[in-house]
């Protein structure tokens, strides 16, 4: 058996960076960025009004004023004149400011009468101008690599990007094994199981910006599993789960390495997910995982979520840790690790 760090490291250095392709900024979430974009334009690319009320020069900002209405000024449809002293301009959140005002005074802040404003006594101290730029300048960079979330797309959206280089997404086959497996929503026997890890390893893969395969499930034969490694030919990584330990029955690795698979390791110090295996196959990353729920569950949260951060150029990290207090003692646990590994 080796250390859990140790079988980490091996596990990230059958990582294969996934090539870079352009997608349309609308199919960009979740992706993975690979290269810096920078914006094409200044947000806001005018001073914009950031309330309702009326433009002004600054010094007829003052209580008690009166000023002339020579215009309107709304988002998409901007006042093309300039203002002069005594004159105010109708403006709304967002439409561009006249050229020679200086603030927006607020609608609450004013009483109209047809053509004519007067500023009331209790004018504020604020422009309510948003300055040109005032978000970010043209040439501004959103660094890379990251996983683009909701808030990315719309930032990049504003900085006038329609499509942008993201990773491709690595394709997991996954192939669970054994002759007591059956899908949900069979009426199984007594003696069968419902295949249950492959589902929620896929969910765990997609989570990770993954592209998931749910192969037949394998049985306990030389030539089913052949066939299940035939269907994952061409995945950039083969996931097995069940047959990894040493029963009669246990014949993932056998088969595995008939079809020439270079073998990283097999079995951790770790409780549970001893027989893990993993590997090469035919330019596949593969790793054998057990077919323990939980033991699939923990080495898919340690092995594989790692490996796939590490496919889309994320970096080659374990996962994160989390700490708690334990509420009553815990007995020893031996030589092996229990289930949480090199986490930082």
């Amino acid at each position: 058996m080796i250390t859990v760090e140790e079988a980490l490291a091996r596990v990230l250095e059958l990582a294969n960076q996934m090539p870079p392709e352009t997608v349309p900024l609308a199919d960009a979430a979740g992706r993975v960025l690979l290269k810096p974009v920078h914006a094409r334009r200044d947000q806001p690319p005018f001073a914009a009004s950031a309330m309702d009320g009326y433009a002004v020069r600054y010094e007829d900002a003052r209580p008690g004023a009166t000023l002339t209405v020579i215009g309107e000024s709304a988002a998409g449809s901007r006042f093309g004149g300039t203002l002069n002293p005594g004159q105010a301009v109708r403006i709304f959140t967002g439409a561009p400011v006249p050229a020679g005002a200086a603030r927006v005074v607020i609608q609450e802040d004013v009483a109209r009468d047809g053509d004519t404003i007067t500023i009331g006594d209790r004018l504020d101290r604020s422009d309510h101008i948003r300055p040109v730029g005032g978000d970010f300048r043209a040439g501004a960079e959103m660094s890379a690599p990251r996983r683009l979330r909701a808030v990315d797309v719309a930032l990049l959206a504003a900085m006038n990007v329609p499509e942008v280089a993201v990773a491709r997404r690595p394709v997991v086959a996954l192939l669970a094994t054994g002759d007591e497996l059956v899908m949900p929503g069979i009426d199984a026997s007594p003696d069968q199981i419902i295949a249950s890890n492959s589902f929620g390893l896929k969910a765990m893969c997609e989570s990770a910006g993954a592209e998931a395969r749910l192969l037949p499930v394998a049985r306990d034969t030389e030539a089913s599993l052949r066939t299940g490694f035939e269907l994952a030919e061409g995945a950039d990584l083969i996931v097995t789960i069940g047959g990894a330990s040493v029963g009669d029955r246990d014949l993932v690795a056998p088969v595995a390495e008939s079809l020439g698979m270079q073998r990283a390791f097999y079995k951790i110090a770790m409780r549970p997910g001893k027989p893990l295996m993993a590997g090469r196959l035919a330019g596949s990353a593969m790793l054998g995982l057990p077919g323990n729920p939980v033991s699939s569950m923990v080495c898919g949260t340690i092995f594989v979520l790692p490996l796939i951060r590490a496919m889309l150029g994320l970096g080659a990290r374990p996962a994160s840790r989390s700490t708690a207090r334990l509420a009553a003692g815990l007995a020893a646990n031996g030589p092996r690790g229990h289930g949480s590994g090199p986490m930082a």
